[in-house]
């Protein structure tokens, strides 16, 4: 049984209505200084292959090795997740680091702490019954596409992909299909006609026959085509005024998650999907090992934020996105990420 807690519509209610108290409570432990080696981190969806550095980082005992008493939660929507950050409900998020550039339009300041990933590590997925009518971005005028949610990473790039192929957001209809089973179950009914999704459920797709790669994001070269360039993705992100605050809980984590990104480079995907709680298999674990294969070289070996990787992201969003559209000049890259702590853990 799964060790991580997924956060439903109803525990998100509970949580509003404890916000009082819990923002009280991450404010004194942040003003306080540093936390104690006690976190609560927000995963945008544990069981994906994109944020595997999370579930193994405690399957391996990096965190306790630390020090650290990490809690994991999960959440496949990556706008839910930033939003119960931003309640002071968990202190870090694993998901896009595009989020922290959407939201310094919005008057907050997050950081990536640890980069995991350069690549998005997604891939648009297109029915195999309508491939041959969308063989390209081009054709998203009139179809519907799914997402995990509106305001998602997911999202985020399906807008990217459908400007820089000339068609507008507007031209298109976005679905909210999730991920996994239910973006397997929405592209089998109908509901969509292609959509944004990541490992396994792109291996459960094609191995199936229900659907084909229309671009693949999980490789550098497969990103620079689709995008003009590096995308970090996956990563640790926190409250700004949290990693000032407690520093040394941060480098504990910097420390935990270097250690795992090394681990993943120097192992075979089996002997990662070894280390994995079996039910992440789904009861397939040939086919985990295969989406582990097929997306493990999107993670990074130090942690470290490529510096022209974060400037295309912010290219990106501002082709399409209306928070960073007119802002771009006013963004400030170096407020949005930190490789401060990912370097002392190298050392």
């Amino acid at each position: 049984m799964r060790t991580a807690y997924r956060v439903t519509a109803a525990a998100l209610a509970a949580m509003t209505a404890l916000s009082l108290t819990s923002c009280r409570s991450s404010k004194s432990s942040s003003s306080a200084g540093d936390s104690g080696g006690s976190v609560k981190i927000m995963v945008g969806g544990i069981d994906k292959v994109i944020y595997l550095p999370a579930k193994l980082t405690e399957q391996l005992g990096y965190f306790k090795e630390q020090g650290l008493n990490v809690q994991l939660l999960t959440e496949p929507a990556g706008a839910i997740a930033e939003n119960v950050l931003i309640s002071g409900d968990v202190q870090g998020v694993v998901g896009f680091y595009d989020h922290t550039v959407d939201l310094q339009t919005k008057g907050k300041c997050i950081e990536s702490v640890v980069q995991f990933a350069d690549v998005p590590g997604e891939a648009e997925m297109v029915a195999t019954d309508k491939a041959g009518q969308i063989p390209s971005p081009a054709a998203f005028r009139g179809k519907k596409l799914g997402v995990t949610s509106p305001g998602s990473s997911t999202d985020f790039l399906t807008r990217a992909l459908a400007v820089k192929a000339g068609v507008q957001p507007s031209d298109y209809t976005t679905v909210k299909a999730g991920a996994g089973a239910t973006f397997i179950a929405t592209l089998g009914n109908g509901g969509i006609d292609a959509g944004m999704t990541t490992d396994p459920t792109i291996a459960k797709l094609t191995t199936t026959g229900k659907a084909k790669v229309m671009l693949d994001m999980r490789t550098k070269e497969g990103t620079q085509k689709a995008l003009g360039g590096l995308y970090p993705a996956a990563s640790l992100y926190m409250d700004c005024g949290y990693v000032k605050s407690n520093p040394q809980t941060v480098q504990k984590l910097a420390n935990a998650f270097v250690k795992t990104l090394g681990w993943i480079k120097a192992h075979k995907p089996e002997e990662i999907a070894a280390k994995m709680p079996a039910d992440y298999a789904g009861g397939d674990p040939a086919l985990y090992r295969k989406a582990i294969g097929d997306s493990i070289g999107m993670f990074t070996a130090d942690g470290v934020m490529p510096a022209e990787g974060a400037k295309n992201v912010l290219e990106v969003l501002a082709q399409f996105s209306p928070n960073v559209k007119g802002k771009k000049d006013s963004i400030d890259l170096s407020k949005t990420y930190t490789t401060e702590f990912v370097t002392k853990a190298k050392q």
